[in-house]
């Protein structure tokens, strides 16, 4: 089988099991990072089949939506596995995806170049415009509030800018990556000092760029 067949007969599979899952990680997430996967694989290098393998696979089991219990890898096994994918690219891209979230940082093992492409292009997806829509989105799932008037680090949306977004810029491997991710923080920052201005509160609470 053809690489883009695997590829394409990947994507299906995946797009299937992943009907209807929200908490911006459905598929509108996994096609949003395979779009800046593939801007930063052509400014980095690293195996296109590889890489866009592991991001249409990275949160086919998300632990979110299997009982606390992370089976990317494992379904990345199987479905690889049924193409008939050679055993070496199915060890490459489930090593990726076993090691490439956020939650998993201090214990991840070492990517690969094609696993820190795909890294930064996941982590992209939580900055920027986008980013500000699915705190926003989470917050209402949880009930939780976007902002605490006079409290900015009460628990709440804006306050998660500040303890996980703003810290992703410094997490980047690839040159691309940072340069998008600047872009993306510094739209965020514009948009929280507006927020704030909004509020009355600009003078008192901004948000510096870093």
């Amino acid at each position: 089988m053809k690489s883009e067949e695997i590829v394409a007969r990947t994507r299906a599979e995946v797009q299937r099991r992943l009907a209807g899952q929200g908490a911006g990680h459905g598929f509108d997430h996994v096609e949003r990072v395979l779009v800046s996967a593939r801007r930063i694989q052509r400014e980095t290098g690293g195996d296109p089949f590889v890489i866009e393998l592991a991001v249409l696979l990275h949160d086919v089991g998300d632990a979110k939506f299997h009982d606390g219990v992370e089976r990317s890898g494992q379904f990345a096994r199987e479905i690889l596995n049924e193409l008939d994918v050679d055993n070496a690219v199915i060890e490459k891209v489930v090593h990726i995806v076993d090691n490439v979230s956020f939650r998993k940082r201090s214990t991840a093992a070492a990517l690969s170049l094609e696993g820190q492409v795909v890294q930064d292009a996941d982590r992209l997806d939580a900055l920027g415009a986008i980013g500000i829509v699915r705190t926003i989105e989470y917050g209402a799932s949880v009930g939780q509030p976007f902002y605490v008037a006079g409290d900015p680090t009460a628990k709440s949306g804006f306050a998660h800018f500040g303890e996980k977004l703003f810290k992703l810029r410094d997490l980047m491997n690839t040159q691309a990556g940072r340069h998008m991710s600047r872009q993306r923080e510094e739209f965020m920052r514009t948009f929280l000092n507006q927020f704030l201005a909004e509020c009355g509160e600009s003078q008192e609470s901004p948000v510096a760029d870093a």
